[in-house]
This record gives C-alpha cells, structure tokens and sequence, in this order.
C-alpha cells in the first residue's frame, strides 16, 4: 500500500552561511531557531535541581553509603531497563555504596516492574533498599509488599504515572505531577544518571573529594536513550552525542565495543542510528526470548574477552529472534489475505491478530511492522502459557499518530466489562492480558471503538519529507555532512527526501531487499539505492521506469571507499 508523500514546512529562519544550505533547511523544519540549540556540549545539559523529589532520593543514597546498606536494582527486561540498571549498579559503586546487586524479572514469568512476586526474589537477599530503574511508578503492590517486609524504597522512572503514587520512601520521576523539570522525555537510564549527578553532587558539598568521573556512564546513556525512542529533544541530544563522542574515541564499556564489532559497524564513526538499529535490537533479544541478565552482564563486565563472548550469544539471539519475527509476519500476511480472499472485504480499521505459535517476547516488534505496512492501529497476541493456549493470552498495541491506544482499551473495557483482565500503556503503544475465549469478541469490540474515534483519512500511510535535492547535493558530502549533523531520532528526525529519478537498474538481494541504481533528469550519473524489506512478492517494478522515492542520504563504506547511498523508504510507479 503507497504512503502519501508530505513535505515539512520550513520556517524563515537565518542560519550563517558556514551551516550546509540543505541542513539549514532541515533544522529550521525541526523548530530550531538559532544556532546554540546545536551546540552538544556537556555544559548545557539541565541542572538538576528542577527534578522532584530528588533531595529525598539524595537523603535516602546517602542513609545507603554512609549505613553500608546492601540495596538491591530491580530493572526492567529492555534495552533502557538494561542500561539503567548497568549504570546504578557502576554509578552507585563508585560513589560508595559497599553493596550493589540487581535483579530482572523474566518477561514470561514475573511480567513487567516491581511485582510483589519480585520483590519476594529481592529479598532473598536481605536488601535495606530497593531501586527500581525504568518502572516502578505504576507498582503499588509491589512497593507495598517491600515496605511490609522493612525494606525501603526508591523509585527512578520515567513512565507516566497513575491517577495516584506508590507509597515509595522516595520517587524521581519528570513526569509526577508538580516537577518542574523542563524535559519530561528522559528515558529511565537518563533519570538514574541524574540521580547519580545528585548525589555526587551532595558527596562533594559534604567533603567527600570530587568522586568518580560520571561521564564514563554516557555511553550507556546515549545507547538507553535512542533503543527506548524517547523524543531527542535538546537535552537528551546532549546526552546522547556526548556518549556517541566518548564511544567514537574509544572510551566506552567493553560490552558497547563488543556490541559493535558483533554488529558489523565501527566505532569510530558510530551514529544515533547505529544504537537504534544495530546495539539495541541485539541487547532487546535477550530479554524478549530468554532472560535480560545475559545482556546486563555484557554491559556490566570489564573483560573484553567475556564481553564479545556475551555479545555473541546476543548475537545469536537477535538472529533466532529475526527468524520467529518474520515468520510470525508472514503467518500474519496470510491469514489477512485469507481473510479478505474468503470474506470479499477490506481490513478492519483496528487489527487484531493472533496465533497460538506466535512467541509473546516477539508481538512488540510484529504489531509495530504490520502498523508500518498497513497504517492502522495493531495488536498482536500470543498465549501466556505454550501449553496452555486455552489459558490468557498477552498482547502488544501500536497507535497510529492522534489515535491514543489506551484510551481505545479503556473504551473497550468501559462497554465490554470483563473482556479484559488488565491493561496499561500510553498514547502509541500498550498492552493487554485476557482469556483465550474473549480474543474474537476483543477483536470486534476493538475494531468497533477505533472506528467510533478514527477518520478515514488517518488510515492513510504519510512519509513526511524534506523537499527535493537538486542533484549537486545528492553526494558524498552532504551525506557526512548529515551523519555529523545529529543526533537524529525520535522528535528529531534524520532528514528525509523525495523526488522522481529513472530506475536504471534493480534486482532483489537478502530475498527481503531491492538494490537499485537510479538517474536525477537526464543525468548520466548513477546515484545507488537500496530498499530495506521491499514486498517483493507484490513484483518489483522494471527497469526505466518513473519512480517517486522518498529516501535518507546516508553513507555507505566498502572496501575502504565511502560513498553516498539512497536508502529508501518509499517507492512508486509513476511510468
């Protein structure tokens, strides 16, 4: 199915003439108005005094350090929770603290944050206190359950928060009611890295020495902050780029080096995009098939020998878990074309699809592939239990922009009581847990209320583009110019362009991806493309023809030579 192609509007903003004159287009697109909100560097990031509730988390660290405490990290079993964790964990150590452990809860046996079943395994180990990174915020129980058996606890989080708090000793969240922080988009690993600033902060009024250097932490920042898709507004670009700096130069964690290398990029001209798509995947594997242990530990170890060992097995899992992906989409693409081939109709406007082999650690990513592919609302479900099918099913929701998912289940709750054992989740992405005999009646009933709040035209897949390049600046220079120019990411996007090109030459490689060679007019110059998970199936257009690409400029390295390369993310027929 084609998507729209949009241009951005482009303010009238005066950039100098030194910045590239496609960049000052693109930056004035993102609501930059000057040049200093460009300007990465470590002195402007945001102080820390806004945060709320942060001399209480402060008083709670120092009782911690100064009573050698034994304080146990209960994380979350993504690549946010995972790099949160790793840094409270090397953070708190060097700032003191005589005893550190974690624990994550498995994604198939505890499910998500601080469970009253966790905190029973935490306590295992007599811990004075808890910290919960990347959740926490939505855990009554769970922080109940704790303080009933003596043990405090902090709470870092940076979802958004219930109609009421947990009854923590101390909560650290940009998004509680009343904090006055100005970026409310910190990933959790960001707000446990300010915790630390603060505490540093207190050790060194108090005379305790200028403590570790907690720069060292950044990479795994930058690395939590880009896997977990939070917006890059100004102070998370901050973050990040200053991570990347320390990962390109070679001053990073051994597991981030290993990441790398097992990843095929290199280090030293490592992007956002590279954290997004390569390091972050493989670190999400472990705790979407198995157990996220494997990958905190990879983060955790200062050998690099045991990091590229742990880094393999990653490795390994990212693949088994691309291999159950795309199996599960195509189940998934076949049962819809069964459906509208036996029924003679369209899809529902809300999906809904479900199979008893699909693996529950994968719907996250196949809800969001079939969102992409087919611009809808999208939820997919697999049984909690492999060999129960007829027991709960859990499932993963994917928004569309202006279509809030969970107030869609909350609709569905409201008018079909009982249908659903329990949701939660915000305005793109949620989740949900009911029994095997309510899937069809939800599937109606969700489809029933997104039509009752959606337009038609909201089904309508938009690539939001830049404009055109003029051919002088489809090259290599603007394309290492753009790479330099980000941190490009969610809120801040890599640029995207679009334009009619004659197609010279395809041919479909990887089985999933369309290789072209494409010419600007009547140019004789071939520029190359390629087209990531391109539907072959659906015929590859020939050669000569007329295309309209919508495509990012990026750089492509072989055998030592870098060259400009159109990555496509949109293409139509036009003659």
């Amino acid at each position: 199915m084609s998507r729209r192609i949009q241009r951005r509007t482009v303010p009238d903003i005066t950039f100098p003439s030194s910045l590239h004159p496609v960049l000052r287009r693109v930056y004035a697109a993102r609501g930059v108005k000057a040049l200093d909100e460009l300007d990465h560097s470590a002195q402007g990031l945001l102080p820390v005094t806004p945060l709320l509730g942060m001399d209480a988390a402060v008083d709670l660290l120092e009782l911690a350090i100064d009573g050698r405490w034994k304080i146990v990290i209960v994380g979350d079993f993504d690549a946010d929770g995972a790099t949160s964790t790793a840094v409270a964990v090397k953070g708190l150590t060097a700032l003191g603290a005589a005893s550190v452990e974690y624990v994550v809860p498995n994604r198939f046996e505890f499910g998500y944050g601080l469970s009253p079943e966790i905190v029973a395994v935490a306590a295992r180990s007599q811990p004075d206190l808890i910290i919960t990174v990347d959740n926490g915020i939505a855990n009554f129980e769970g922080v109940d359950a704790a303080r009933a058996l003596g043990i405090r606890v902090l709470v870092t989080d940076h979802h958004l928060p219930a109609n009421r708090l947990p009854a923590a000793d101390a909560i650290v969240n940009p998004n509680q009611p009343g904090d006055d922080f100005p970026s409310k988009h910190l990933a959790g690993v960001g707000v446990m890295f300010y915790v630390l600033l603060a505490l540093r902060a207190r050790r060194r009024d108090k005379g305790h020495g200028n403590g570790p250097n907690l720069a060292e932490l950044l990479d795994l920042v930058a690395l939590g902050t880009v896997a977990d898709v939070v917006r890059l507004d100004r102070n998370n670009r901050i973050l990040v780029e200053q991570g990347l700096r320390r990962i390109r130069a070679g001053h990073c964690r051994p597991g981030i080096a290993a990441l790398i290398q097992v990843s095929g990029r290199k280090q030293d001209s490592l992007a956002a995009s590279d954290l997004g798509f390569a390091l972050g995947p493989r670190l999400n594997a472990a705790g979407r098939l198995e157990d996220m242990g494997v990958g905190i530990e990879c983060l955790l170890t200062d050998s690099p020998d045991t990091a590229l060992m742990l880094a393999a097995q990653l490795d390994e899992l990212n693949r088994d878990r691309r291999a159950i992906e795309n199996r599960m989409h195509d189940e998934a693409k076949a049962a819809m074309d069964a459906l509208r081939l036996s029924e003679g109709k369209s899809l529902p406007w809300g999906l809904v699809m479900y199979d008893v082999n699909w693996h529950q650690g994968v719907i996250g990513i196949l809800a969001s592939r079939l969102k992409e592919r087919h611009h809808r609302p999208v939820i997919a479900l697999a049984p909690t239990d492999e060999g129960n099918p007829q027991g709960e099913w859990k499932g993963s929701a994917r928004s569309i922009p202006g279509l809030h998912i969970r107030d869609v289940l909350e609709a569905v709750d409201v008018h079909h009581p009982g249908l659903l054992i329990r949701y939660g989740g915000h305005a793109m992405a949620a989740g949900m847990t009911l029994s095997a005999a309510a899937l069809d009646k939800f599937a109606a009933a969700f489809d029933q209320e997104v039509r009752a709040v959606v337009e038609p035209e909201a089904l309508e897949g938009v690539v939001v583009s830049d404009g055109e390049l003029e051919r002088q600046y489809i090259g290599i220079d603007l394309a290492e110019a753009i790479r330099a120019g980000g941190p490009w990411g969610q809120g801040f996007p890599e640029p995207l362009f679009d334009g009619v090109f004659r197609l010279r030459s395809r041919r479909v490689v990887g089985e999933r991806h369309l290789k072209l060679e494409v010419v600007l007019g009547d140019g004789p110059a071939a520029i190359d493309g390629i087209a990531f998970n391109y539907p072959v199936e659906q015929g590859i257009p020939p050669e000569n023809a007329r295309v309209r690409l919508a495509y990012r400029l990026d750089v492509n390295e072989f055998r030592g030579v870098r060259s400009a390369q159109m990555v496509v993310e949109e293409l139509q027929v036009l003659s």
